[in-house]
């Protein structure tokens, strides 16, 4: 349920052309919908402007397919995350409608649903850390952000990175995902005005720790600006991407910013 769907069954009502009582069918499920193993939460695109996201990782093929078309009958976008080759061979049976990548362990449907305002760069530090680049990218293609994407520019070559700088340096916010060292997110914070996010990924030998390494390398990084999630996580950069995206061009927002400035 987002904000339009619920003020057009409320201007209906208003004008006479919904019945009160299937209104309030309509809305019954308004908060979230209980199917036994799971409550639903569609009320979460109303409050954040983002809709729940199913972790396919623990559930089976009917658990997914159910909770998937309760969202997708809501009219939000479904994307379900970490969900394997054999999960999806079972759930495409099901629920045709979704589209899937091996790469980046994803299922989504979005209903061709408008681009919303906003600039995003998401970097791939090499060609390893795309897996986890792609669950951020289409995590925002999913919910309506237009993504460009850099692959390969990770610190062994700088150049290929400063060949990019008028890219990253015109976006509202920079993604960079890399593991070995972790580098690259405190290079690019240090050269672009807006908010970085670091994914570190568990590529990499030995004393790379599985990305404990990457991780803490962006912790420690001295470039302001960079705010780092979880290993491998890139549905979570992405999701916080949004939400700064979302602040940024809401345009209530800026109706409270100017009343403040008052």
């Amino acid at each position: 349920m987002n904000r339009e769907t619920l003020m057009d069954i409320l201007k209906r009502i208003q004008q006479g052309d919904l019945a009160p009582q299937t209104g309030a069918d309509m809305l019954k499920n308004f908060l979230a919908e209980d199917v036994s193993f799971a409550r639903i939460d569609h009320h979460r695109m109303l409050r954040r402007g983002l809709p729940e996201v199913v972790y396919g990782a623990g559930k089976t093929a009917e658990q997914i397919a159910v909770i998937a078309e309760r969202l997708k009958s809501g009219n939000a976008p479904v994307l379900i995350t970490r969900l394997s080759a054999t999960q999806w061979s079972e759930l495409n049976q099901k629920t045709p409608w979704l589209t899937y990548s091996e790469s980046a362990r994803c299922a989504w449907y979005h209903n061709n649903r408008p681009v919303l305002p906003g600039s995003i760069v998401i970097c791939a530090a090499g060609t390893s850390d795309i897996p986890v680049a792609e669950e951020a990218a289409i995590t925002l293609e999913t919910v309506g952000y237009k993504v460009s994407r850099l692959t390969d520019i990770g610190v062994a070559g700088l150049h290929r990175l400063l060949s990019s700088l008028s890219v990253l340096q015109n976006a509202d916010a920079v993604i960079a995902v890399a593991g070995m060292e972790g580098a690259l997110p405190g290079v690019i914070a240090g050269i672009v005005d807006c908010p970085v996010i670091g994914v570190p990924t568990s590529v990499g030998y030995g004393a790379s720790f599985s990305g404990v390494s990457a991780l803490l390398t962006m912790l420690n990084a001295c470039s302001g600006g960079l705010t780092v999630v979880n290993i491998d996580n890139g549905f979570g950069a992405a999701y916080a991407a949004a939400v700064i995206l979302r602040k940024l061009y809401s345009s209530d927002s800026g109706n409270r910013r100017e009343e403040e400035q008052k």
